[in-house]
């Protein structure tokens, strides 16, 4: 990985351990902003029905009595011809014509928090649960889709690899990579 996923820069004082979004955040979610409309308008507007009907689990991450940041994470698969020959080879991938994923649909921090590494914070928990969660339902990898070019970027930079030829923005880190990156 090009960045270091072990630890952070941010001083974890200041923020309280990242949860499930549940009825006593939904008068915080008011006062979120990132900077993206979609972003803001599916956390304020459709975070809770995606959770009551189990499309997507909705992490949160607060600080000083505000939402900082959140994540979603749901099952996906990939398709087997999507993924690099060279990889299925070295992971030793069954072949299936589909294989188990992790999908993290969406992860955006609060501007108020711009640079202060809470993005970071936020992929770090949601690639650790997603290696927790690999060990009771199967999955080879964590896959996202970048909104655009610097999301895109932030996520090469931890290592995550574009899809060849199909989706230009669709992104996947294995799992045997993420479970070495958190075992040392």
């Amino acid at each position: 990985m090009h960045r270091c996923l072990g630890g952070s820069s941010i001083p974890e004082s200041n923020f309280q351990p990242v949860e499930p979004f549940s009825p006593h955040h939904k008068k915080l979610r008011a006062a979120f902003f990132c900077g993206s409309v979609e972003l803001d308008k599916y956390f304020k507007e459709r975070a809770t029905q995606d959770i009551d009907r189990r499309a997507a689990a909705v992490y949160v991450l607060l600080a000083d009595n505000r939402i900082a940041g959140y994540y979603t994470l749901s099952a996906d698969n990939i398709d087997a011809r999507d993924l690099p020959a060279g990889l299925v080879a070295q992971l030793n991938l069954p072949r299936y014509p589909y294989i188990g994923a992790t999908f993290i649909g969406r992860l955006a921090r609060d501007l108020a928090y711009k640079g202060s590494g809470v993005g970071e914070l936020l992929l770090v928990d949601a690639l650790k649960k997603s290696l927790s969660m690999s060990r009771d339902i199967a999955s080879v990898a964590v896959v996202v889709d970048a909104k655009d070019a610097r999301a895109q970027q932030f996520y090469v930079d931890f290592g995550f690899t574009p899809f060849p030829d199909s989706m230009k923005k669709r992104l996947f880190l294995p799992m045997v990579t993420i479970e070495k990156t958190f075992a040392r």
